[in-house]
């Protein structure tokens, strides 16, 4: 276990995306994102990631040259393509447009489609909370869950977030796997050798297991599966809403991200970016941030949306980030 600044932790983690073919662009951005998450103590989508990616960067998941592109824009809807690239500087540009879009019209729609694994999609919008615009995120994901009353698995898991900016503290940030957990928590797992709890996973023939790996094979449960199939609907309605409306790929039709070799994902994200100047008005909106923040906080033992992981951030920022020995 070695302990790197944040500057060293995304050095290490570009130089090594740099290598596996990403270019300039692409590997500062999705260094930066991974080393965000694995200062959140989000490590299923943090440094873990960096072997992986590279690994889809050289045999060909993910085009390392691609360079993003604003490819329709009609009114305050907006369309990205990724051009098979990794996520992130794809979700940049469509954040970046998509704010200069919400400011000009109250709203924006910004799909990205032929895109990769978004990583955190709380921190895409991390830009919208500082430009005092609310902001919904979507991604889709290889298909790992099954439809309500199925077997074979047809959605991803397909996480959603949301950020609430305040006037003069930290936004809300919210982002939750539509799967009891993100599968990326398996990944590790697995690579750690633990078992998982009961009520995660699926094996290949359906059957509950605490083995890691074989949930990777098999399939996750949705969220709430063992009472209704709510998990299951919202995980369809973040399906159509990054696939149909973008031209992406469903789940059920890209390989894995957890093999080297498969085909490219392009797979699709979303963002709606809202002003809040442009209904109630900037002044209402914070006042009733703050009133329903009081209202939670009348309660001990409430812990607000995104405060830990922005506590943990910026103790890591100040004290380093302990890195797991071969993870970059």
């Amino acid at each position: 276990m070695a302990r790197l600044t944040f500057d060293e932790a995304v050095e290490r983690a570009r130089s090594r995306l740099r290598e596996a073919g990403a270019n300039d662009a692409m590997a500062l951005s999705t260094a930066q994102a991974l080393v965000l998450a694995e200062a959140q103590g989000i490590s299923s989508h943090g440094l873990s990631r960096v072997a992986q990616y590279a690994s889809h960067l050289r045999n060909g998941r993910a085009d390392g040259q691609a360079v993003p592109v604003v490819a329709h824009r009609k009114g305050a809807a907006l369309l990205v393509d990724a051009c098979r690239g990794l996520a992130f500087p794809a979700c940049e540009l469509a954040i970046r447009e998509g704010i200069a879009v919400a400011r000009e019209l109250g709203v924006c729609f910004a799909g990205v489609a032929n895109s990769h694994h978004a990583g955190v999609v709380v921190d895409h919008l991390r830009p919208a909370a500082a430009a005092q615009l609310v902001g919904l995120g979507f991604a889709n994901s290889p298909a790992a869950m099954p439809a309500a009353g199925g077997r074979h698995p047809v959605f991803g898991t397909n996480p959603v977030a949301a950020v609430f900016p305040r006037r003069a503290n930290d936004p809300l940030m919210i982002d939750l796997s539509l799967s009891e957990v993100a599968r990326g928590k398996l990944m590790v797992a697995a690579k750690e050798g633990r078992a998982i709890p009961l009520g995660w996973a699926l094996d290949k023939a359906g059957r509950p297991t605490t083995d890691p790996r074989a949930g990777l094979e098999g399939s996750m449960l949705p969220v709430g599966a063992a009472t209704s199939p709510k998990g299951t609907m919202l995980a369809l309605i973040v399906e159509l809403l990054v696939v149909a409306l973008t031209g992406a790929r469903f789940g059920f039709e890209a390989s894995s991200f957890f093999v080297e070799e498969g085909d490219v994902p392009r797979i699709g994200q979303a963002f709606i970016l809202i002003d809040p100047a442009a209904l109630a008005g900037s002044d209402v909106y914070f006042e009733r941030m703050e009133a329903i923040v009081s209202e939670m906080l009348s309660d001990d033992g409430v812990r607000l949306a995104g405060e830990r992981r922005l506590a943990l951030e910026r103790k890591a920022r100040a004290e380093g980030i302990e890195v797991p020995d071969g993870f970059i």
